[in-house]
Parts: C-alpha cells; sequence; structure tokens
C-alpha cells in the first residue's frame, strides 16, 4: 500500500537509506544518518512538498519524495525527485509504483520540471527515468568523489510544462 509518509516512518526509511550509504555510490552521503536526522529531513519535506512510502504487512519496503531543485524563488515549480526500495523488496515494481504518484502529485500540484540525478553510470536507473518520459539533460564527469573513486553525475528532466 502507498501511503503518505508518517514521522513513525523515520526508523524504517533511515534504515534503508543507509544501506545505501554503506554499500552504493546512488547517495554521495558518506556518514549514516540516525533516526532523528532522518525524521528532521521528513518533517522539512512532508507538508511543503511529497513524500510517500510503500508499506506491506507493516514494513517499509520503499519510498520517494520531491524537494526543492536549487533554493531561489524562480525554481519554485523545478523539483527534484529521489525513490528508494528496500534491498530485498527490489524487481518487485515498488519503485516504479512509488514513482508514479509521486509524479502524479507533482503534476496536480502544479510543478513543471522534474529533476532526477543520477549517479553514472546506472543504466537501471536511466532506464527507469527514461519509462516515465524523462530525457537525459547534463552530465557532469567526476564531479562525486565516494569509496576512494571518482563518480559522475547525470540529470534527468521530465517536462510537465506544455500538458
Amino acid at each position: 500500500m502507498i501511503r503518505k509518509v508518517k514521522e513513525s516512518d523515520a526508523p524504517a526509511i533511515c534504515e534503508m537509506y543507509n544501506h545505501y550509504i554503506r554499500e552504493t555510490v546512488i547517495t554521495f552521503e558518506e556518514v549514516e544518518l540516525t533516526s532523528a536526522e532522518m525524521l528532521e529531513r521528513i518533517r522539512k519535506v512532508k507538508d511543503k512538498f511529497f513524500w510517500l512510502v510503500y508499506e506491506e504487512d507493516g514494513k517499509i519496503l520503499g519510498y520517494a519524495y520531491a524537494n526543492t531543485w536549487r533554493e531561489r524563488v524562480a525554481y519554485r515549480y523545478s523539483i527534484e525527485t529521489s525513490v528508494y526500495v528496500a534491498p530485498k523488496a527490489k524487481g518487485k515494481g515498488i519503485g516504479k509504483m512509488l514513482y508514479k504518484d509521486l509524479l502524479n502529485l507533482l503534476k496536480e500540484g502544479g510543478f513543471k520540471q522534474i529533476i532526477g540525478g543520477i549517479t553514472l553510470p546506472n543504466k537501471p536507473s536511466e532506464k527507469f527515468h527514461e519509462y516515465f518520459g524523462f530525457k537525459k539533460v547534463a552530465h557532469f564527469s567526476k564531479v562525486g568523489l565516494k569509496f576512494d573513486q571518482w563518480h559522475d553525475v547525470g540529470f534527468w528532466q521530465l517536462d510537465f510544462s506544455e500538458e
């Protein structure tokens, strides 16, 4: 079931996200978060934008949220999105269900430009975004250093401005 995030979801979300910090370059964070830090992030986003979770049998198996892309007021209709799925729940379509609902909320909310940042190479994430109509608009070489290696980042954009 997909629903809006609750503050009580912070520990489960934190545990999931910390896996990605420890094990992957999907996020460039290097220090694991505490549940309190995750709760603060949720609070900053959930009322202004959208944060959804996928819950099954009382367990959070994925989440997706939208956040400010840039701080200046002129960017107020442009949003950056993120989606994470528990490692044991990958391949079940949870990420697609979450993203579909999140994108619908953003469209209904009047947002015009949706931006997804991807550490490259990452063919599954590239295909995932392109499935929803995102187009690659930028590629930055060697901008993130994690696990003693330089990583590229690409940005994919979905344009709702003409719909």
